[in-house]
Parts: structure tokens; sequence; C-alpha cells
């Protein structure tokens, strides 16, 4: 028994109907990545790109860029200015003490050495670093950098944030013929990326004196 062809279009979303679907899921997940940083926000912009680049329709690689960076500086904006509120409560909130949870005191006086000798290229940095945002978000908050300041030097942030996750799918998607092999490279590297900085410090940490 064959399926008509009507039959098969109705199973089968068009690329229409993955966009119409695909890039609000895609902001909504990122924007939640970043209030909550649990979420794999770097795997999904790297995803996304890997479907886009073998999609057929124009423009969905730049969709993926514009999407995903408005969707970073939304929520960071969000999230500073919950920290902020916090600050200025006697009692400090929940969103408040959870940057702090997620900002160990090493990391921490790290970030807020090289916040006062560099300023706003550290967010940059501290974007592309894993587990890097939150502790230089929190130096920030410490630093009484209003929230006009740290979004003039977050913007920037994001934008590279999402050029390189997506230059991470893009590449997982030329590697593969098929969109969900490249979806696995996608991870996969994306996976690397986030793993190097803590195994490099800690075969340093292992050096022999």
């Amino acid at each position: 028994m064959t399926l008509s062809a009507t039959a098969v279009t109705t199973v089968i979303p068009t690329e229409a109907t993955q966009q119409a679907l695909g890039y609000p899921s895609l902001f909504l997940l990122v924007l939640i990545g970043a209030l909550v940083p649990v979420v794999p926000t770097g795997a999904l912009v790297s995803t996304a790109a890997v479907v886009a680049f073998h999609q057929k329709a124009p423009f969905s690689l730049l969709l993926v860029f514009v999407t995903a960076s408005l969707a970073a500086f939304c929520g960071d904006a969000a999230l500073y200015w919950l920290g902020r509120r916090g600050m200025r409560s006697k009692n400090g909130s929940r969103w408040l003490e959870a940057i702090r949870s997620r900002a160990p005191e090493e990391r921490l006086a790290q970030a807020q050495g090289k916040l006062a000798d560099h300023g706003t290229t550290v967010l940059v940095l501290s974007r592309l670093v894993p587990a890097g945002r939150i502790p230089v978000m929190l130096a920030c908050l410490m630093a009484k950098w209003p929230l006009r300041r740290f979004s003039r030097g977050n913007l920037p942030a994001c934008l590279a944030w999402a050029v390189t996750y997506q230059l991470i799918g893009i590449l997982g998607g030329s590697l593969f013929p098929e969109p969900w092999e490249g979806v696995v490279a996608a991870i996969a590297l994306t996976v690397l990326v986030g793993a190097a900085p803590s195994l490099w410090r800690r075969l340093r940490g292992t050096r022999p004196a």
C-alpha cells in the first residue's frame, strides 16, 4: 500500500513550516538558557546552523544568527537586571543567589581583576569561554555597572558567541551529506570546545613541579 503525494506532504513538514516553528523555539530556548545557565545553548545554535545549512530557503543562516544573538542578548540583559534588583534589595533575590552559586570565589576574583584591567573587552571573552559568563556578570554587578554599560559591552559578546557556534554548526553540516550526521558532528564539536579549557587546566595542574 503506497501513500499518495498529498499524504506524504501532510506527514513531512515543509521547510517553511520548520522555519515557522524553529526560529521561535530557538529564540525561546536560548533566552531560557541565558536566564537558567543549564541549557546547552551553544549546542542549540550549532544544531540550528546545521539544519539551516541544508535548507534551500535563502537567509536561513542569517536568521539563525540574528535569532540566537538577539535571544542571548535579551536573556543576559534580563538576568543582569534581576541581579541588580537583588543587589539593591535588603534580602537579595533568588536570581542573585543563583548567579553567586555559579561563580566560585577563585573565578570571581579572576573576573574582577580582568574586568578592572580590560573593561568591557572581558565580556566578549567571557561569552566564548565555557562557564565564564556568570563570574564576569557577577563582577559587573559587584562593580555596580549600570545596565546600559553592561549592555554596550554584552552586545558584541553575544554577536561573537552566535558567530562562533554557528560556524561550528556549518563545519559539521559541511562534513556530512545528511543533516542528522551534521547535527551529531556539531554537538560533538561543541562538547569538545566546551571541555577543552577545563581539560587544559587539569593537565597544567598535574604537571610535575
